[in-house]
């Protein structure tokens, strides 16, 4: 009796603890204290829980589905394209950004009013473009409460990604949004000094650099998923 217990109940623990840690995630997503330096581990985490999603995939459990079941999951096709859309547009934005911080910290090296002006617009501009972008391209809203597991998770994980994504433009943004509080704008006060503003620039810099590296690990997440995804439905 233990033994058939045991049978049961294993299958259903991946499903549980990628649950969890996907609910653990939205919270923090949404949290008002979501800073910067926090988003890389959002990104880390999710990249881990796309792994664990494509684990609970190839369960033998998981590979025959319903005609429903393969509609919806052709519905995940469709929408994994527009993720993988917006990953690596924010990707080659993220490139870019870094070029700009870096022009900006030999603008404030050399005290070139002029090219700081023309720098902060740019940095400004190329976040427009991606809110933009961002708006066009992710439509991807219907959530699916049917009684397949996989496909709740994937529906889930691919919400709580489109969150991430979003929330990382928006705290880009408020980087000169506010120009009491922003890192950028405070970066150009006269008050500070010539170091003071190179290592804001600097501090910017880096945390561009991580979420370039994380939005990266979670575009290989999401074509991995997408292929095993696909070598399902070809069954």
């Amino acid at each position: 009796m233990a033994s058939h217990l045991r049978s049961v109940s294993l299958p259903s623990r991946p499903h549980r603890e990628v649950e969890e840690e996907l609910c653990s995630l939205e919270a923090c997503i949404s949290s008002p204290s979501l800073a910067i330096e926090t988003i890389y581990d959002c990104f880390s985490r999710l990249g881990d829980m796309y792994c664990s999603i494509e684990e609970i995939m190839c369960l033998p459990s998981n590979q025959v589905c319903s005609s429903l079941q393969r509609k919806m999951l052709d519905g995940e096709m469709e929408c994994s394209l527009e993720l993988l859309d917006l990953c690596n547009a924010m990707h080659a934005d993220f490139a870019e950004l870094k070029d700009i911080i870096q022009d900006l910290q030999v603008a404030i090296r050399k005290g070139d009013d002029a090219t700081i002006q023309v720098g902060i617009q740019s940095y400004s501009r190329l976040l427009k473009k991606a809110k933009k972008h961002f708006k066009k391209t992710a439509k991807m809203v219907t959530s699916y409460k049917e009684d397949c597991r996989m496909v709740r998770l994937l529906s889930e994980a691919r919400e709580i990604t489109t969150s991430l994504l979003e929330s990382t433009l928006h705290l880009l943004s408020k980087q000169i949004a506010t120009p009491k509080r922003s890192l950028v704008s405070k970066a150009f006060q006269k008050k500070n000094s010539v170091v003071c503003k190179e290592e804001q620039m600097q501090t910017l810099g880096c945390s561009i650099t991580d979420l370039e590296a994380g939005v990266g690990l979670l575009f290989r997440r999401l074509v991995q998923n997408r292929v095993t995804l696909l070598n399902i439905l070809s069954v």
